[in-house]
């Protein structure tokens, strides 16, 4: 016995264009249900310009506006089908929690091969496995003297079916049609631990970790560690329009968190996601974006235990981690290594083992809008004092003259992924 899988998710397109589309989401309610879906629908390309979340603890209702970026058409079948996957599933007489114990880790799969190198080679194939819908989990990219390309991709299958020949060749066709036929020696087979083992992360140097992972806060509070939030209202406000409080007196039932930042591509992800990794459940939120570029957010929560946020350290520490996570929710730099440079772009990875999706992507179409060209690149996992950490680390060819500027490039890539372009 279920629930009809149309009236989990809808989606109503908009009747003409520069109008929202609209998804309503109505189903049992699970702990960071929010975040999983602000991640996939951040993963199609979708902004959420406003937002309505509500639930009783078991079951829970939410609606949100979301507009597209750029030109990529919206594959609305398949967002439907992605996002009725993560929904909790009503069966008896097993209850939601055993169902969800039940999910096993995806397959991890090998893509190996090579070509002749050339401007946007990389943004390309990024592009042909997320239209596929292939998660690329880590990936080692190196350029050979006579101007070939090796690539190493460890990549899942959403469809889960990259196991059966059919399929395979699919993805062997599609990378065909953008590589032509300089594609050689293209291998899918099922990752061993011997081959992720080839291509371990490198070490980060000491200079890098210092100042890529600190605890970035604006100007005027960067002395504060962390901001002071009192138990029944607080706030902590910069030069940056961000502001985030603590309201006790407004609900009996819940505590109150105002959140007032600059928008920004997965800005309501962020939020979410670092209310999941501190077990904070979401009763009742709105989210709003102004015309200005100005969101506003109004979340009641409580507690797993159902009781408000009373403890002022534990206020402090959430308030403090909210303020991080809008201020920097990407860490972008470009160091010197040796005579070459290497750009640098590290997220957060949530405690359920999942990270941002799309951040390689955004990555190499900003470098190819610049037309420069990637010689080494590397996607490894760091754990940064409590925090795991994604890092993209992308060695820039510079044996011709540079088509952009370092500042440029950092600038570019920020904006990319930030979704400032």
């Amino acid at each position: 016995m279920g629930i009809p899988s149309d009236d989990v998710v809808l989606i109503q397109e908009p009747e003409s264009a520069g109008e929202p589309s609209v998804i309503t989401v109505s189903c049992p309610d699970k702990t960071g249900l929010g975040c999983d879906l602000c991640r996939i629908i951040l993963l199609f390309g979708l902004n959420i310009v406003k937002g309505d979340m509500s639930t009783d603890g078991r079951w829970c209702y939410i609606v949100f506006w979301v507009m597209g970026r750029g030109e990529r058409a919206t594959r609305w079948a398949l967002l439907k089908n992605r996002l009725l996957e993560i929904c909790p599933v009503v069966l008896m007489p097993i209850v939601v929690d055993e169902v969800a114990g039940l999910v096993q880790s995806p397959r991890v799969y090998l893509l190996k091969f090579s070509c002749y190198d050339r401007m946007g080679l990389l943004h390309d194939v990024t592009q042909v496995l997320c239209e596929l819908e292939l998660t690329i989990r880590r990936v080692k990219v190196s350029t050979t003297p006579d101007g070939r390309v090796l690539d190493l991709f460890f990549i899942t299958d959403n469809k889960e079916q990259l196991h059966l020949k059919a399929r395979e060749e699919e993805t062997r066709e599609k990378l065909r049609s953008v590589l032509g036929d300089s594609m050689t020696d293209c291998e899918i087979k099922v990752a061993s631990g011997d081959m992720s083992c080839c291509v371990d992360a490198s070490p980060l140097p000491p200079t890098v970790t210092e100042e890529m992972f600190a605890p970035e806060l604006p100007e005027e509070e960067s002395s504060v560690s962390p901001p002071k939030c009192s138990t029944y209202s607080s706030s902590v406000s910069g030069n940056s329009g961000l502001s985030v409080k603590v309201d006790n007196l407004l609900s009996p039932a819940h505590t109150l968190i105002q959140i007032q930042s600059e928008d920004h591509k997965g800005l309501l992800y962020d939020i979410m996601r670092t209310l999941k990794d501190y077990n904070i459940q979401l009763s009742y939120g709105r989210f709003y974006t102004s015309r200005n570029g100005i969101c506003e957010i109004d979340l009641f929560v409580v507690q797993m235990d159902g009781r408000k946020i009373i403890d002022p350290q534990k206020q402090e520490a959430l308030c403090f981690r909210l303020r991080i996570e809008l201020y920097r929710p990407l860490r972008v730099s470009l160091a010197n290594r040796g005579p070459d440079t290497e750009l640098l772009v590290a997220n957060p990875v949530e405690r359920s083992g999942k990270g941002r999706p799309l951040v390689f992507y955004d990555i190499t179409l900003a470098l190819k809008i610049l037309q420069v060209r990637i010689f080494l690149a590397e996607i490894g996992r760091h754990v940064i004092g409590d925090r795991e950490w994604e890092v993209y680390r992308v060695q820039l060819e510079e044996g011709h003259e540079l088509s952009a500027s370092r500042n440029k490039i950092e600038e570019q890539v920020k904006k990319m992924l930030m979704g400032w372009d």
